[in-house]
């Protein structure tokens, strides 16, 4: 049985797709392992790297430099999709990485900033620039080489695999977490224990180069390569081939933005939600994130067979409509699961801080005034509350009014009020977590299950590393990589806790619009 394509035959090899997905996908898992276990020790690395008297500020520092990683991966997929379209698929995915690998280690290395001041957040940030460079380069070419081996009417479930490998480098990364935490005591990780998640990558690094040095380069390219019909120059002619200009557009913002809000949140949000502004510990969220991952990471798999037989285009939108309806109703169920008494507190007994018109700097390392105070503290303890404009900073929980700023006070005031300082977990309904966060990753797949195949078949072979990598890139770097940032700098800003989901929201809407009017279905299309 086979699939002609007019850059040659793809046939059914069972053993070699099995080496192809493995290598493939186990390569995407560690790279993607890399790349997450940065996100889940932002808090910690933000107390080690950027100290500062107002944790809220230093956390944003840090999730800033996670950011900077997704910030440069459009500059990762120019490069590696250049090298991808001229060389090969095979030799950049090693290279990719290799250099993703060593960044990665070399952070567990670093100096903090007690040790080198200064320099040690300027490394920091070189090592996540070198990481996010090598995903941009990553992910392309682990996406097209197993496509492009696929048969046709099985590319959505061969890629699929990719896709779950993105969950499994999630929830490879918060199983190391949790064993180095559980292993010593909490002095002992914050003082040394956070590198060994780091430095574990050397393994991880020697056993994916083991395994894609075993492989052969793909069929696609290597026709092409035999034919002479390689791009001479594949960054100018992505937006010089006729109508390439439009697919880049669509992809970009009908297809990588939606998907990667959707992920994002369902992962870095949803445990920067439990953590902060449910008050759960650290540990007992990483373990809720944990199970409800690897219990949602099989319909990855699901999503890119279904697309097989009903349609890529039909299970993305579909996605994306879910995910409008139920993005606030399972974050609401969630709060109350996580902190029942906070839930009540916020509803029974809600917060008003009446403030003059004073300048709040959310980066700030120190606040003078009693306002910038107030908000920092609310900020801090992940309390809903709502502004009122006055002539000096009063905090009403209540029936209680307390004047000025005086933390004491506000601790007491709160506290009388119901609001508990973290989750009873006596109250905690875990099962209840571990279901929405389920739910949460379930929607992610339907949107990001089906995407390597929909990507790959939207460009022409000769330029299709670089063409599919730049948008995807731009969309989940910019879309995606900062929304911890820009959804935790909204919840300051505004006081309430849930407001941050709104930027996820308005992405997902614009991605429903641009992908319904203009992306093209392609489960029947031949690969060129």
């Amino acid at each position: 049985m086979a699939n002609t394509t007019g850059a040659g035959e793809v046939t059914i090899d069972p053993k070699r797709d099995r080496l192809v997905i493995t290598a493939s996908s186990l390569g995407t898992v560690f790279e993607w392992y890399d790349f997450f276990v940065y996100g889940i020790l932002g808090a910690l690395i933000g107390k080690l790297f950027f100290p500062s008297d107002n944790p809220t500020a230093a956390t944003l520092a840090s999730l800033a430099v996670f950011g900077a990683g997704f910030g440069v991966r459009p500059l990762g997929a120019i490069l590696f999709g250049y090298f991808g379209d001229k060389i090969g698929r095979k030799y950049t995915f090693l290279v990719t990485i290799t250099l993703m690998g060593g960044a990665t280690a070399a952070i567990g290395f670093l100096p903090t900033f007690a040790q080198a001041g200064i320099w040690a957040a300027i490394l920091l940030l070189l090592m996540r620039c070198l990481q996010g460079l090598a995903l941009g380069g990553e992910y392309g070419g682990a996406a097209i080489y197993v496509a492009e081996h696929a048969p046709k009417g099985k590319r959505g479930q061969y890629t699929s695999w990719i896709q779950a490998s993105v969950a499994g480098g999630f929830l490879l990364a918060v199983i190391v977490v949790l064993a180095t935490r559980t292993a010593m005591s909490t002095e002992d990780f914050e003082a040394w224990g956070w590198r060994v998640p780091f430095l574990i990558s050397i393994l991880l690094l020697a056993i994916s180069l083991w395994i894609r040095l075993k492989l052969s380069e793909s069929p696609v390219f290597a026709a092409m390569k035999e034919a002479g019909t390689v791009s001479k120059n594949p960054f100018t002619e992505s937006f010089r081939y006729p109508g390439n200009v439009k697919r880049i557009f669509v992809a970009m913002f009908g297809v990588a933005a939606g998907l990667t809000v959707i992920y994002y949140t369902s992962q870095f949000y949803t445990l920067y939600f439990l953590t902060g502004t449910a008050r759960v510990p650290e540990t007992d969220a990483l373990l809720y994130m944990a199970v409800g991952a690897a219990i949602a990471a099989p319909l990855y798999v699901a999503a890119g067979w279904m697309s097989d037989h009903f349609g890529r285009k039909k299970i993305l939108l579909t996605g994306y409509a879910l995910s409008m309806l139920l993005t606030f109703p399972l974050f609401w169920t969630m709060a109350d699961a996580a902190n029942p008494a906070l839930s009540k507190a916020t509803a029974t007994n809600p917060v008003t801080l009446v403030a003059p018109d004073c300048d709040f700097n959310v980066f700030a390392s120190k606040h003078e005034t009693d306002c910038a105070k107030a908000y920092n503290f609310l900020s801090k303890r992940g309390i809903s509350y709502t502004k009122s404009m006055g002539t000096e900073t009063v905090l009403k929980v209540g029936n209680s009014d307390v004047k000025g700023f005086d933390e004491k006070a506000y601790v007491a005031a709160l506290e009388a009020a119901g609001y508990p300082n973290e989750s009873d977990p006596k109250e905690r309904n875990g099962l209840l977590i571990i279901a929405v966060v389920a739910a949460l990753v379930a929607l992610s797949a339907m949107t990001y299950g089906q995407v390597a195949a929909i990507l790959v078949e939207m460009f022409p072979a000769k330029i299709r590393y670089t063409s599919m990598s730049i948008p995807y890139h731009i969309g989940t770097g910019y879309f995606g990589g900062f929304l911890p940032l820009i959804s935790q700098y909204i919840v300051v800003r505004t006081g309430g806790a849930f407001n941050g989901l709104w930027y996820g929201v308005g992405v997902v809407a614009m991605a429903f619009i641009v992908s319904l009017i203009w992306l093209p279905e392609s489960k029947d299309k031949d690969l060129d």
